[in-house]
């Protein structure tokens, strides 16, 4: 599908709340966790109390930026223009745009009716002949069969009848009557599309086309009640019809007229006699409609063309019709010069020396009797060559693998549960054979008789004459076997002009030896081919002799003679060109082939004979009588019809109506989902009993006595469908009456909602404390707190120890940032024993503690010891050499605090030795900002002199005494100094709290601290000086100490241990977009050590591990579908989020950095100090997003695994997923636990095959040796591939679980070699580790692709053609280890079976991971020992080049990639369609249209690439208005220059 660049189209006049479904990837820094489904608040962390004024004792406060822009209110004016422009964008999608879209596709990608409704537009009649006038007359009158040749329009006559009947109809409403429909039937799906497209030409009235894989359920009676009440005529297969007809969905009298195409095919059991025999004829003459039937020919079989022709008539209950003046046609209609194209007499069947050898080793196998039989056959037909290449295509490799598969199909199909030597040696002597088969060199292929038959060399004389030289001409060569078709294919190919553009038309039937399969798809191509003339040259079987649209031809060849009259019309018809030949190839001298031409001209003309002798008035008479002689058979046959609905039961419809309700049965992979039917001989009568899957409330059922063996099985089927309506388990409509469950919940919308952004309590403290508060301890804990480097710190310090009531756990070391550039870690020691105090001490701690918060801080609390949550004291700085196991108490420095208890403050007098006064700790008693550090006295200065320029400003300086005091004017004035103090030279101390990050640019600035001062106004405390330099850095540690605990209680709420390392980091979120490159993040706040994202990265894929495991456990049987639907509602975001509501999971996340109001301790009153007024400090908020909460969850699972990972052991990693999934799908509290639930499905217990013992076998050089061979055979079975071949289920419950254990497994790897690498590099680089372009490529490598089992040539062709380019790309690399990335997208089947096999060896190893974790290193490790090779393929990906060219090569940094789905426009799509735009400063740049939202958001950044690529920046900021780099900057004259758009003068640009 397309991709347009465009400005944006304007908004329509309406504006609608809603649209489509809008999924959202913000590709940019500013906004890639803020999609529409996940807007994030996350921003602005607020305080619900009023706003204040600086603390008095801490200078200025860090103010959050009130200037920014609000992002969520910016991301919803976004989503609201984004919405309109969808509104806008879908009315205007037009036919035109949608046909072009169609038409520049891959064919590949399209359904039947997108490849039908491509082709070139059907005729649309203007202007019909004189005999479709005739003939159209004559229907209009009584019901018609039309005999004319192919090619002359019999299509257009049933249009003219359908526009005279829909008037009719349109009038009958009007009227008032019972409204009717038009019924088209066909014989094929391919015809459905095909006149579909030429009525919806030339009808003006509504349309619908119906046949069997509709992707919806026609079988209910509100689709068809629907269909027929929205259309006028419905084209569909006459299978189709009847078995609506007979569940009485719609009656005949709903049924205005029925047309019949190919008529000639209405006898014995086809879906056009049923629906005459079963249905029509049971009718009163006036509730049937009008028959109209169409046919080149009425006689398709070797037969009296007379007596066909009367009982088609019967059947039909039609007359047959031609026109009136068969000349009219042969001017209308050029029909092609015939001839005879004789070739030499062949020889007589034989075999070769191969098929000789062959059957002299072989002949005992039945499955190689067939091929024998063509092989000896075609040594006649085609010639010797052609023979032997036979046994080759027979005995390829994936040819031998499905012989393999059908004989062991066929032997457990037949012998059960017995033991299995037979079967291995069957399969054994296959293997010989293809062995054999491979030894023999193969003949070169020559154009002699010897290698070709005489047939075969006039062929290709005859085409390498026509196609000599460059020619319009169009040729069919028509033949009657599948393999002729492919063995001519394979000699012309390889021996005719290059002028000659070959292909193969054949049915959709496999059954030959080598055959290849034929899809619907794959006809429509080809004739799309051949129509454009990409071909001109076509080797078909019947399939294209009627019914499909194939372009007129110029030569036809019947390289096999027809053996019906309506195979030579047909054929005749396609050559309809002026000078066009009909070549009828005949041996020389053949009497029976002479015989055959002689025989279809007679008949021919015996048909006209008898079609122009019909007279013109005759009536219908005795039509009834023949049609009940037909019947006779049929009489003994039984019936139900329901007493309430109408519905028919016949022997016919029962098969299918038995089918379709074995098919609604709930799967189960130990049964085949299909009804069996065993039949025996009694009395000469056939009995048939149907046995039904174990699982159907109807075990088996047995029919009456038959002298025919297809009736017996039709009346067992009969007899079953009559028990199951008796049981109530058929409906009225004899349709189900239950239907498989679909998994609960399949659509509910698991994503949060786009608005989630809510204010939510954040916890300041740990519960900790309040819950040992109450009393006065008689012990305490401690724990000491003590720089590794103090030396950084600038000045002498001594440490601390914090005493606690109850033991505190091992804290790790954090890093503080010191005022001189250097970094420290902070030790907290905890000791293990606690040690007794007494009042008295108890009274000293309390002391020195709150002399600390009022000396320091400015802070005064009460004396309340019973409700303080901590103490703090100093300890000796040689605490380590001292008894710290048993005596605790010995390491506190009690001088220290002694003398701090009895001393408030130290007195200043004249008679104080100047000495005392410096190494003191100053105090300004009236302004909190101003704290000292006195370095020296200065003797020669006195209080009145002035203060020296150096020193640091102050408001009042006229002198030193001046300068010392910061009282206001009016109490300066009554103040006195004395003026004979001396002076002191101090250092002025930066009031920084948050020591856990590194200076801010004001502090900085902070230069010149030095000071010059008087003693006497000052408070000299008694805090020493080292003591005072540890405590400015005690509000950093407690607040990571205080985090540590809150984090840690969180986890222990949910049952989790977790390290108080990564308990923090896994409830840190640090800016509002924690997940992109930290260069990259907006609002960082400061400070706060790692965020989640990390942890949330492994915790997340863990967390799809565990699910995964648990619901395979569970359920080994179950749907893959409903493991990944149940897997979901466990681990989306919604589940994750509600869990973690209902835990209040939202307070322990620290969103906010260091505070400088939240560190002081609770308990106690504040008596002086700010705030000491209140009597309530108020809730603490911060606004979360939805997803925020959820992602934080994820990281407690990535904690909980971390925390053990050194010990290989992940049990509390699993228990943490039970507790935040919150489901009973998922209840397990350690990693044994999963296989505990396992139980082992019959399959995998069962006895193995030789086959499956050796494929075991080969897998053993993979590096693990299987248990159960039939756990290894199910990874390797493609869903395509039928369970009753080997009872064994397909890959997809194992690829479903291997998928998530290789995840882990590379997530794993990653994330511990890449220790300093951000989640989104991680998330980048794990896409190239996990892609199926690499899985695909292991998987060739390891030789997995040999062992898949399927059913279909497409499978088989796409895994070659891949196999074959990996591997070449792998020998031109020269040992490079990315040579995989370069290949095109692989089979996804090739990756799948590596996920398989993963969970294969998991399950057998009885769970054991360290299997997967070797497979891993083993197989996949290498090739991504350097992750740097990979930075390209990361970066290629177009969404991620188009990230980083606008945000590193522009620096915007708001744009947005969003996507929405709507219904499709799309001719014949019954998908929706997905349209994705690009998004820069609100301006949509760029689109891109596909079935997807991901491939639509590739081209839409492909598309924006393409637009942006080769501007430079200026100019980008210029066109797009975009100023955020200037304001990142604080540019304001670039930022007002951009958004004038002024500034810039463009003078002679290409642009």
């Amino acid at each position: 599908m397309g991709a347009r660049t465009l400005s944006g189209p304007p908004r329509p006049p309406d504006k609608h709340g809603e649209i489509a479904k809008t999924l959202t990837l913000a590709l940019n820094p500013a906004v890639y966790a803020a999609g529409l489904n996940n807007i994030e608040g996350d921003s602005n962390t607020t305080v619900s109390m009023e706003p204040s004024t600086s603390d008095s004792e801490s200078g200025e406060d860090v103010e959050l930026d009130k200037g920014l822009p609000n992002m969520s209110q910016r991301l919803r004016a976004q989503n609201t223009k984004f919405a309109d422009w969808m509104l806008h964008r879908t009315a205007n999608i037009s036919k035109h745009e949608v046909e072009a879209v169609i038409k520049n596709a891959n064919n590949e990608e399209f359904s039947i009716q997108a490849l039908m409704s491509k082709q070139e537009s059907q005729v649309i009649i203007d202007d019909p002949r004189e005999y479709q006038l005739e003939l159209f007359e004559k229907a209009k009158q009584q019901n018609i069969i039309a005999v004319l040749d192919t090619g002359s329009g019999k299509t257009l006559i049933a249009v003219l009848l359908l526009r005279h009947i829909i008037d009719q109809e349109l009038q009958d409403r009007a009227q008032g009557k019972k409204p009717r429909i038009a019924f088209f039937l066909v014989d094929c799906v391919a015809l459905v599309f095909q006149q579909y497209a030429v009525l919806e030409c030339n009808l003006d009235q509504k349309i619908d086309r119906f046949y069997g894989d509709m992707g919806y359920d026609l079988r209910t009676k509100t689709t068809w009640q629907k269909a027929c009440s929205e259309n006028k005529v419905i084209v569909c297969t006459a299978a189709i019809l009847y078995e609506c007809l007979l569940r009485s969905f719609i009656s005949m009298e709903d049924i205005n007229l029925l047309i019949f195409d190919e008529a000639h095919h209405t006898k014995k059991n086809h879906a056009y006699a049923r629906i005459m025999k079963d249905i029509y004829i049971t009718k009163e003459p006036a509730m049937r409609p009008k028959i109209f039937g169409m046919t080149a020919s009425p006689v398709d079989a070797r037969e009296d063309p007379v007596k066909a022709a009367k009982e088609l008539e019967s059947i039909l209950h039609s007359q047959i019709a031609t026109a009136s003046d068969l000349s009219l046609l042969q001017v209308c209609i050029s029909r092609p010069q015939e001839h005879l194209a004789r070739y030499e007499r062949q020889a007589c069947p034989y075999d070769t020396a191969l098929s000789t050898h062959m059957k002299a080793k072989f002949g005992d196998i039945d499955g190689f009797s067939k091929l024998f039989r063509e092989a000896h056959n075609a040594t006649s037909d085609l010639g010797e060559w052609c023979a032997d290449q036979l046994w080759t295509l027979a005995f390829a490799e994936a040819e031998s693998r499905k012989m393999e598969w059908k004989t062991e199909r066929r032997y457990l199909a037949r012998n059960g549960e017995r033991p299995v030597d037979v079967l291995d040696a069957r399969i054994q002597r296959i293997r010989e054979a293809k062995n054999a088969v491979a030894k023999i060199p193969s003949h070169p292929l020559r154009l002699e008789q010897n290698c070709l038959s005489p047939k075969v060399l006039l062929l290709h004389q005859y085409l390498a004459m026509t196609f000599e030289k460059p020619t319009d001409t169009k040729c069919i060569i028509f033949v009657e076997r599948r393999y002729t078709a492919r063995m001519l294919e394979e000699v012309l190919r390889r021996i005719c002009t290059p002028h000659l553009r070959l292909g193969l038309l054949m049915g959709t039937r496999i059954g030959e030896p080598g055959d290849v399969k034929f899809s619907v798809n794959q006809q429509v191509l080809t004739m799309a081919k051949f129509r454009k003339g990409e071909l001109n040259c076509l080797i078909a079987t019947s399939v294209a002799e009627e019914g499909l649209d194939i372009p007129d031809c110029n030569l036809v060849i019947r390289f096999d003679l027809y053996k019906t009259l309506i195979q030579y019309i047909q054929s005749r018809g396609r050559a309809r060109h002026r000078n066009s030949r009909y070549l009828h190839m005949v041996e020389r001298d053949n009497a029976a082939h002479m015989q055959a031409v002689a025989l279809v001209r007679t008949a021919e003309a015996k048909m006209r004979q008898f079609c122009e002798a019909l007279p013109k008035d005759r009536l219908l008479n005795g039509d009834e009588c023949k049609l009940e002689n037909l019947m006779i058979k049929e009489r003994g046959h039984r019936r139900y019809v329901d007493p309430e609905t109408g519905a028919t039961l016949t022997y016919n419809s029962s098969l299918v109506v038995l089918a379709h309700f074995v098919g609604c049965l709930p799967d189960r992979p130990d049964a085949v989902q299909q009804p069996m039917y065993n039949s025996f001989l009694e009395d000469k009568k056939y009995i048939c009993e149907v046995i039904l899957p174990p699982h159907s409330p109807l075990h088996s059922a047995t029919g009456q006595p038959s002298r025919r063996k297809s009736m017996a099985k039709r009346s067992a089927a009969f007899e079953a469908c009559c028990l199951l309506r008796q049981m109530g388990h058929l409906d009225g409509n004899l349709t189900p009456t239950y239907h498989k469950a679909l998994p609960r919940m399949r659509n509910a919308q698991l994503a949060i909602d786009s608005n989630q952004s809510n204010t939510y309590t954040i916890k300041i403290k740990p519960s900790l404390w309040e819950e040992s508060r109450g009393t006065a301890p008689t012990s305490l804990y401690m724990m000491v707190l003590q720089l590794e480097h103090p030396e950084h710190l600038g000045r002498p310090s001594q440490p601390l120890a914090l005493l606690t009531r109850t033991h505190l756990p091992q804290f790790p070391s954090f890093q503080i940032y010191s005022q001189i550039g250097k970094t420290s870690n902070v030790n907290c020691i905890s000791l293990p024993t606690c040690f007794d105090v007494d009042g008295p001490t108890l009274a000293e701690v309390n002391e020195f503690t709150l002399r600390m918060y009022e000396d320091i801080f400015n802070k005064t609390f009460e004396v309340n010891i019973p409700e303080m949550s901590y103490w703090v004291v100093p300890v000796h700085s040689d605490w380590r050499a001292r008894d710290t196991l048993h005596c605790p108490k010995t390491l506190v420095d009690w001088s220290v605090v002694h003398f701090v208890a009895k001393t408030s403050e130290i007195q200043w007098t004249n008679e104080t030795p100047p000495d005392n006064l410096i190494g003191l700790y100053l105090i300004d008693r009236w302004d909190g900002s101003r704290r000292f550090f006195s370095t020296a006295l200065e003797p020669d200065m006195k209080p009145s002199d002035p203060v020296p320029q150096h020193a640091t400003s102050h408001k009042y300086m006229a002198s030193i005494l001046d300068y010392s005091v910061s009282l206001f004017s009016k109490s300066r004035a009554r103040a006195s100094w004395q003026e004979d103090q001396p002076v002191m030279r101090a250092e002025k101390i930066l009031h920084r709290l948050n020591w856990l990050d590194d200076l801010n640019e004001k502090e900085k600035d902070f230069v010149s601290a030095t000071a010059y001062l008087c003693p006497e106004p000052l408070k000299l405390s008694a805090l020493p000086v080292p003591v005072v330099s540890m405590c400015y850095i005690f509000p950093a540690i407690i607040t990571r100490l205080e985090s540590y605990l809150i984090t840690m209680e969180a986890c222990h709420s949910l049952g989790l241990r977790v390290k108080p390392e990564l308990a923090l980091e896994a409830f840190t979120k640090d800016s509002d977009n924690t997940e992109e490159h930290r260069a990259e993040q907006l609002h960082v706040q400061r400070g706060m050590g790692k965020n989640y994202e990390r942890l949330e990265f492994i915790g997340d894929c863990f967390l799809k591990m565990a699910t995964s495991i648990s619901l395979f456990s569970r359920s080994p049987d179950g749907n893959e579908f409903e493991y990944h639907v149940n897997r979901m509602l466990m681990i989306c975001n919604k589940n994750l989020l509600n869990t973690a509501l209902e835990k209040k999971l939202y307070e322990p996340i620290r969103s906010m950095a260091f505070s400088r109001r939240n560190w002081y301790p609770q308990g106690i009153k504040l008596l002086r100090g700010k705030g000491h007024n209140k009597s309530d400090m108020g809730v603490i908020k911060h606004h979360l997003g939805g997803k925020t909460i959820a992602d934080v969850c994820e990281a407690v699972i990535g904690a909980a695994l971390l925390s053990y990972h050194e010990e290989g052991k992940m049990d509390m990693a699993v228990r943490a997923v039970t507790a935040l999934v919150a489901s009973s799908d998922h209840r397990v509290d350690k990693w044994a636990d999963y296989y505990a639930l396992y139980g082992k499905p019959s399959y995998q217990i069962a006895e193995a095959t030789a086959s499956q013992i050796d494929l075991a076998r080969q897998m053993e050089t993979v590096g693990y040796r299987f248990k159960y061979p039939r756990l290894l055979r199910s990874a390797f079975i493609h869903p395509s591939y039928p369970f009753a071949n080997e009872k064994v289920p397909c890959y997809q419950r194992l690829e479903f679980l291997g998928d998530s254990l290789l995840d882990m497994a590379a997530i794993n790897f990653l994330y511990h070699r890449h220790p300093d690498k951000d989640p989104q590099w991680l998330t980048e680089h794990k896409m190239a580790m996990v892609s199926n372009k690499f899985l695909a490529a292991l998987c060739v490598s390891l030789g997995f692709h040999k062992h898949l089992r399927f059913n279909g040539a497409i499978i088989e062709a796409r895994n070659r053609e891949y196999v074959a380019e990996i591997r070449e790309a792998e020998a031109e690399a020269r040992g490079a280890r990315d040579y995989w990335t370069n290949t095109k997208q692989p089979p996804k089947s090739l990756s799948d079976i590596v996920e398989s096999y993963v969970g294969a060896v998991f399950v057998d190893s009885e769970y054991d991971f360290s299997q997967v974790e070797s497979f891993f290193n083993k197989h996949i490790r290498w090739f991504f020992e350097d992750m740097t090779i990979y930075d390209t393929f990361t970066k290629n990906h177009p969404t991620m080049y188009l990230q980083n060219l606008i945000s590193h090569s522009f620096g915007c940094t708001f744009f947005r990639l969003m996507a929405s789905e709507i219904p499709s426009s799309i001719p014949g799509s019954t998908t929706t369609t997905a349209i994705a735009v690009v998004m820069v400063h609100d301006e949509i740049i760029a689109e891109g249209q596909a079935k997807n939202t991901r491939s639509a958001k590739i081209k839409a950044s492909l598309t924006a690439t393409k637009l942006l690529k080769g501007l430079v920046p200026f100019e980008f900021r210029l066109r797009y208005r975009c100023d955020c780099e200037a304001a990142a900057k604080g540019d304001e004259e670039e930022s007002r220059l951009v958004e004038s758009g002024q500034g810039l003068e463009m003078v002679g640009t290409a642009i």
